[in-house]
């Protein structure tokens, strides 16, 4: 659905998902995910639904993913840099308690 108008003057390699990608410096986690053909971010907790880019300006949080081990982070208003490791969402995480007596 998205392409680039041109090939990347300034490249980056990223890993999304396991897959190297390369990126243009400057470009926003989300230009690359869209790019590289990612059409789901993540899915919400309660139903499962897919999300992507929705406002691409920080404003309706749709486009989170986990960058460099942190979760939560707006993929529209994180720029990428070399080396960086962006996995996509995949819904409900499971809690795990440890009960100690």
């Amino acid at each position: 659905m998205f392409r680039r108008l041109r090939e990347p003057a300034s490249p980056v390699t990223i890993i999304v998902d396991g897959g190297v990608v390369v990126a243009e410096q400057g470009d926003s986690v989300s230009t690359v995910l869209l790019c590289a053909g990612v059409v789901s971010f993540r899915k919400t907790a309660v139903t499962g639904a897919r999300r992507s880019a929705y406002c691409g300006m920080g404003v309706c949080f749709d486009c989170l993913v986990t960058i460099d081990g942190v979760g939560n982070r707006q993929a529209c208003l994180t720029p990428v840099r070399e080396g960086m490791i962006v996995t996509t969402g995949a819904g409900r995480r499971t809690l795990l308690q440890e009960v100690s007596k």
